[in-house]
């Protein structure tokens, strides 16, 4: 999938849509860091400090996204088809046994955006060096991985509360320590 769609639109998709009960916004920017900022990170922020009145989330999280640049520095990013949402529970068989993938947040992104579920994904090593081999891991991977959990944490934050608070809160603090920021 990430291999064989690709987009002369940038990064987006044609229609908003959700991940999980959350509106994903999808609007086409030519700019991965400037959609990722705005449309992934920037409108969760959004959404915990009118929901909870979370200001320091939005605040902190604000200056990471300020300084987020450095993180991709080097990577070659274009963008495929995403699934958005893939975890363990989203992947099933059908009748004949054939793998299919359930319930996408689709969106045309960066490739490694789509391992943000990866804390409950329960891939392992195997799919991950297939993976690799297909699309061959960028510059900066390690640094970028927490990043695109964060999307995911945040978003569960907003969807069932104060449980993922801790984990959005520590992958900033950690970047923001990390960017010197």
């Amino acid at each position: 999938m990430h291999k064989a769609a690709k987009s002369d639109k940038g990064y987006g998709f044609h229609v908003e849509n959700t991940i999980g009960s959350t509106p994903q916004i999808n609007t086409w920017t030519a700019d991965w860091i400037e959609f990722y900022s705005k449309h992934r990170l920037g409108y969760q922020l959004e959404l915990a400090s009118r929901r909870y009145g979370d200001s320091a989330i939005y605040e902190k999280g604000q200056r990471l996204i300020k300084n987020m640049h450095p993180l991709f520095d080097g990577a070659v990013i274009e963008p495929c088809l995403l699934h958005g949402d893939l975890w363990s529970g989203n992947i099933s068989s059908d009748t004949n046994g054939d793998p299919v993938i359930l319930d996408p947040a689709c969106y045309y992104g960066h490739n490694e955006a789509e391992f943000g579920m990866s804390w409950c994904a329960g891939f392992g090593g195997d799919f991950y060096n297939s993976y690799f081999q297909v699309m061959p891991k960028q510059p900066g991977f390690e640094k970028r991985r927490d990043l695109y959990l964060l999307y995911h944490y945040l978003n569960h934050y907003n969807m069932f509360g104060s449980g993922y608070r801790s984990s959005a809160m520590s992958i900033i603090e950690d970047y923001l320590y990390l960017l010197a920021a």
